[in-house]
């Protein structure tokens, strides 16, 4: 604090920060998602809680595009006051290494915490003869280049996934991408593509319906969310361990005393048994950080995935 604004504040003349570090006009959640996505999902479901602790408006705006890049190049070039924040996916730390953009995935943002994660499930069409991930493997290996996989895209967790199991295992695995969830979805259930991971949520409706045969679990452990789905580590893909996880960002330079602020709301809105709720639903935990935690997080995440994008020569579209 500088000198002068300390005198002002002992003469009363202004407020501390901490006192005001809340939103003094409406908040807006730009999101580089499209509806209906998991980062949506969360924002919506915070959005009128934080709009109650805050007493200011909460708006939900879809920015979706270009893997996520859209969304984040408008916070990036957003006033860091609060008013603009988003819910984010860790895919989009992969962002530089597909698009050309002017922002900084590192630098050009104010961690404020971490929100929940997800894991993945592998799944097949019930025309392919698999149940679990042994008859997987053999399949794959009969079906040779021939055997394929869908994603929502390039750089998407849906395909990033893939290419790690690939990694691992020496499957060949032929990806089809395509520009969004949805029509990729609809594929795998038309038959058109024989395989692709999913999210949880996802992967325990369409299963429900008998629209698609699970096959694993991309995390080391069984989701809490879901016991009866074995892991790939424990069906012999050892450490084999991949989820996504979602948090609160705002543009670099916020001050560091409403950033504790708004760590704080956003702990407190994420314990309400009603929230955990709705984000179980759809297949995510809640998981919560300090802004120091999730800034350390984005860098390796964002080293441990440039690794893998590099590995397995991964080339934008």
């Amino acid at each position: 604090m500088n000198e002068l604004r300390r005198r002002l504040i002992a003469a009363g003349l202004v407020a501390p920060l901490v006192a005001r570090a809340q939103p003094t006009r409406p908040v807006r959640f730009i999101l580089g998602q499209t509806a209906a996505t998991t980062p949506d999902l969360i924002a919506r479901t915070l959005a009128p809680r934080l709009q109650a602790k805050w007493h200011q408006p909460v708006i939900v705006e879809n920015r979706g595009g270009a893997g996520g890049a859209i969304g984040l190049d408008a916070l990036a070039k957003s006033a860091p006051d609060g008013h603009t924040l988003t819910v984010n996916v860790n895919s989009t730390l992969t962002l530089p290494l597909f698009f050309k953009i002017d922002f900084d995935v590192l630098e050009s943002f104010t961690p404020i915490t971490l929100l929940a994660e997800n894991i993945f499930v592998l799944v097949v069409h019930p025309s392919v003869p698999a149940k679990n991930f042994a008859e997987f493997r053999d399949w794959a290996k009969r079906e040779g280049g021939n055997a394929n996989y869908g994603s929502p895209g390039n750089g998407t967790h849906h395909h990033l996934i893939v290419e790690s199991l690939k990694l691992r295992t020496g499957l060949q695995l032929t990806h089809i991408p395509y520009k969004g969830s949805a029509p990729a979805f609809t594929d795998l259930m038309g038959g058109q593509i024989a395989t692709m991971f999913v999210p949880m949520g996802t992967a325990l409706s369409l299963g429900g319906a008998g629209k698609i045969r699970v096959i694993g679990g991309s995390a080391r452990e069984r989701s809490r969310l879901a016991p009866q789905i074995p892991s790939l580590h424990e069906q012999g893909v050892k450490d084999f361990d991949y989820s996504s996880w979602f948090s609160a960002w705002g543009p670099a330079g916020m001050a560091s005393d409403l950033v504790a602020k708004y760590n704080a709301t956003f702990h407190e809105v994420l314990a309400e048994p009603q929230v955990q709720e709705t984000l179980a639903k759809a297949g995510a935990s809640v998981r919560t950080s300090t802004p120091q935690e999730l800034d350390r997080l984005n860098r390796q995440d964002f080293a441990a995935l440039a690794k893998l994008v590099k590995d397995a020569h991964i080339k934008g579209d």
